[in-house]
This record gives structure tokens, C-alpha cells and sequence, in this order.
């Protein structure tokens, strides 16, 4: 264990409440693509207005229906890394998650908030009643309540992040010890405001990454990926 990773683990020692804010680098290590990377990034690949907006789905919702469940089906495929497992061992952490992969709870973790949906939930598009049934990639099912058609249960974009998981990840964010920054590129808002809830109140906040992101600059970087360095760190 380097001496970095020494400082910031007796940080996490001394904390009894630990928020863990996850984007899709958490993910990559479970082979997953992120969002933003150049060249293998999920946008690089689809263009994001047509997959993942409100507009899109009420004019062509077909393809869109698809595109998420094969997303669905990579996800199901993937397996949490020693880094999901290591976070859901640690009976001092909660979860505040970009991510719509459920890989976090799949490795155990039992508070989980997601600010953007899962892949694995779906709602009617106009009276937002869940949907429980079955999902074909070849037909969209349709609301029973109000005959309007089922979408995945994600957030797209110029919509809002849902309201109650917003408010206990900031009761979170201000009342934990300590916050883990993991994975998240920080430009994404209004979820990369979160863990500044936690450094305006003095609490430390640590990140672990690779490289340098928009949060660094308010956190404790640990250059290194999510499934060697958390284990280490928790």
C-alpha cells in the first residue's frame, strides 16, 4: 500500500458514515463503456440526442427502445470488480450513483440512490406508473392505466434528476465523514455538485481516479482504478 493510499485508508478508519459517489469509470473496470471517452465512449458511438431524449422518444421511440435493452443485456453480462464488492463489504458506506447498471447491488450494497434510473426499471412515459411486466426488444408494452407506452426507467437528458433520491443523496452528502469520489468525470451536472455539499462543510473528500477530473481540485486525488484501490482503501 503506497503512502497516499496509507493517509487516505486512516481517513476512512476514523469516519463511522462514508458516501461513496460513483460514475461510469466504476463501471469500465466490469467492461462496461463510459460516456465521454474519445474514442470508446457510448457518445462517441450514438449520437446522445437521439438516445437519450425526451424529443427523440416521442418521435421515433422504437429504435431507442432497443438501443436500452441491449444496454440492459450488456449490464447483465458485466460482474461487479473487487472495487463494488470491497464498497458493499464495508458496513460504513452508502452509494450515490450516476450509473443505471445495478452492478452495486448485484456486489451487495444495500443503500444504493441512483440519480439517473436503472436500466433494470421501466415507467409509462406520460402517468409514470412502474412497470413490472415483461420487455421484448421487438415491442414496446403499453401502460395499462393510460395505454401510453412503457420507457426505460433512466434519466435523459433536459429532464430532472428525481426528486427524492436528490434529497437523500445531499442528506447524505452532509452528514457522512467522509466522501469517495469514483469513476465520475465531473462535468456531468447537476449530480457533480453533490459531493461539493461535503467540502463546503469541511468534510474530506477523496477521489479515486486515473487522471485528474473537474473534481479533483476539491478532493484528494488517489491515482489509480476503482477495483485495485478500494479494497485498499476500505
Amino acid at each position: 500500500m503506497n503512502t497516499c493510499v496509507e493517509q487516505a485508508a486512516r481517513v476512512i478508519q476514523d469516519a463511522q458514515r462514508v458516501e461513496v459517489f460513483t460514475g461510469a469509470g466504476m463501471s469500465a473496470e466490469s467492461g462496461l463503456d463510459t460516456f465521454r471517452d474519445a474514442t470508446t465512449g457510448i457518445w462517441s458511438k450514438v449520437d446522445p440526442q437521439a438516445m437519450a431524449s425526451i424529443g427523440a422518444w416521442a418521435k421515433d421511440p422504437e429504435p431507442m427502445w432497443r438501443w436500452y435493452l441491449h444496454r440492459r443485456d450488456l449490464a447483465l453480462r458485466a460482474q461487479p470488480h473487487a472495487g463494488h464488492r470491497a464498497v458493499a463489504a464495508s458496513a460504513k458506506t452508502a452509494v450515490t450513483t450516476q450509473n443505471i447498471d445495478d452492478l452495486h447491488e448485484r456486489a451487495g450494497s444495500g443503500t444504493v440512490t441512483h440519480l439517473h434510473g436503472s436500466l433494470f426499471e421501466f415507467r409509462c412515459s406520460i402517468c409514470a406508473r412502474p412497470w413490472r411486466g415483461e420487455v421484448h426488444p421487438e415491442t414496446i408494452p403499453e401502460c395499462p392505466l393510460c395505454g401510453n407506452l412503457i420507457r426505460p426507467g433512466v434519466v435523459w437528458f433536459g429532464e430532472a434528476l428525481p426528486h427524492r433520491e436528490w434529497e437523500e443523496a445531499e442528506q447524505r452528502m452532509s452528514t457522512a465523514d467522509a466522501v469517495i469520489i469514483v469513476g465520475t468525470s465531473g462535468v456531468v451536472q447537476p449530480a457533480a455538485s453533490l459531493p461539493l455539499v461535503a467540502f463546503d462543510l469541511g468534510t474530506p473528500v477523496l477521489e479515486v481516479s486515473p487522471v485528474a477530473t473537474e473534481l479533483s481540485r476539491y478532493s484528494r486525488l488517489i491515482q489509480g482504478t476503482a477495483e485495485k484501490v478500494l479494497p485498499a482503501l476500505l
